[in-house]
């Protein structure tokens, strides 16, 4: 029994515990996923939630909408710069 659990643990046939969390570290349902989100006690991968914010959805009623060219060019631009911020040597967030 216990070696069939240890082989569906983080696979789609676990209906307990969230596979895409499971190996990605964040789930696009997030709080309202219908499975568990077990958080590692330790990890070398830091999660910035909500870090990178769209141009396309913070359009309101009756402005424009970004063109596809510009969202990504937005995205790229703050890729450089969190990139190049991050790969500096130093301490962080300060």
């Amino acid at each position: 029994m216990a070696d069939r659990l240890g082989r569906m643990f983080g696979t789609e046939k676990d209906r307990h515990n969230c596979p895409f969390y499971y190996k990605m570290g964040a789930c696009r349902h997030g709080d309202a996923c219908s499975r568990a989100h077990n958080k590692p006690q330790r990890s070398e991968t830091i999660l910035f939630k909500n870090m990178y914010v769209s141009p396309a959805s913070m359009v309101g009623p009756g402005q424009r909408a970004p063109s596809l060219d510009e969202v990504e060019d937005h995205f790229e631009d703050f890729y450089e710069d969190v990139f190049e911020e991050l790969s500096s040597p130093g301490t962080k967030g300060q």
